[in-house]
């Protein structure tokens, strides 16, 4: 049983787009909910009680997001107090609550896909659709964890000559400066270096061959069959309008008909399918440990 990282990028990017896409677009409590809890559990499940400052940074974030809606706006009937003489209300402090939770969870689904999909799972991916793009997004995620590397080696190599002894605020934006000043001229000079390189490694003079090392396998279909199916029920209770709901002027959510109760169960599924699979693979791996 293969782990969820190791289905075929297509299939695990179309899921990810579906799962995050509902939770952009719709506003329904109850789906963004599941959508946080889902995020939060798959994330848990990969990386363990690693990340705090992950975890610390976006409920942080989730707390000054859902509390400066109703600072900010005051619509909605049920004033709840008045502070500096502007209604606290019901309405918009439940809406700032259901933004926050949409913001955190999809900033937890993308967590997890930068994490998953590697920059040579996205050039598999965009390769036969347009190759240039392909090529310029796979050499800035290189490009990313470069720079943060080089940037430290500069800055510890600073530090050791004692340029930063004074330990004070001007001090430390001239460190900066220098550092970012020699990190531009590295950048310059390393795609110098790069160009040179693939100019003499031939790169755009013959036809050009795309690598596929990643199969569709039945898991694959299994689950890019599951997730469009999924996706479909979800996307047509919302389309109907079966998932709807206002916060202003007062709360008013729509009757659930069997349509509404299909989509909730439906996304609900398309949460957990990663979940299940990660799961799976990890009791039978730990199976065949405890059998050897």
């Amino acid at each position: 049983m293969r782990s969820f990282s190791e289905y075929n990028p297509i299939a695990v990017a179309v899921w990810f787009f579906s799962v995050t896409g509902v939770a952009m677009f719709c506003s329904y409590p109850i789906l963004m909910a599941i959508s946080l809890s889902g995020a939060v559990l798959f994330f848990l499940i990969r990386n363990g009680f690693t990340h705090g400052k992950t975890h610390l940074f976006f409920w942080l974030l989730f707390a000054v997001l859902a509390l400066a809606n109703p600072l900010v706006s005051h619509n909605g009937k049920t004033v709840l107090f008045v502070m500096n003489h502007n209604p606290v209300t019901l309405e918009a402090t439940l809406y700032g609550v259901n933004s926050a939770v949409m913001i955190i969870g999809v900033l937890y689904w993308f967590r997890s896909f930068t994490q998953i999909m590697t920059s040579e799972k996205l050039l598999y991916i965009t390769g036969a659709l347009s190759p240039k793009l392909s090529l310029v997004l796979s050499m800035a995620l290189r490009s990313v964890p470069l720079f943060s590397r080089q940037s430290a080696k500069i800055s510890a190599a600073q530090t050791a000559m004692g340029l930063y002894k004074d330990d004070n605020i001007v001090d430390d934006i001239r460190g900066k400066s220098r550092i970012f000043s020699i990190m531009v001229t590295w950048a310059l000079e390393n795609g110098i270096i790069t160009a040179d390189s693939m100019e003499a490694r031939g790169y755009g003079t013959g036809r050009r061959t795309q690598l596929r090392r990643f199969g569709f396998r039945t898991g694959d279909i299994l689950l890019l069959t599951a997730t469009l199916a999924l996706l479909g029920v979800t996307a047509a209770a919302i389309g109907t309008g079966a998932l709807s709901f206002e916060f202003y002027p007062s709360m008013k959510m729509k009757e659930l008909t069997f349509l509404g109760i299909s989509g909730i169960i439906s996304y609900a599924a398309l949460v957990l399918l990663p979940i299940i699979i990660e799961t799976e693979a990890e009791l039978r791996w730990k199976y065949l440990r405890s059998g050897i």
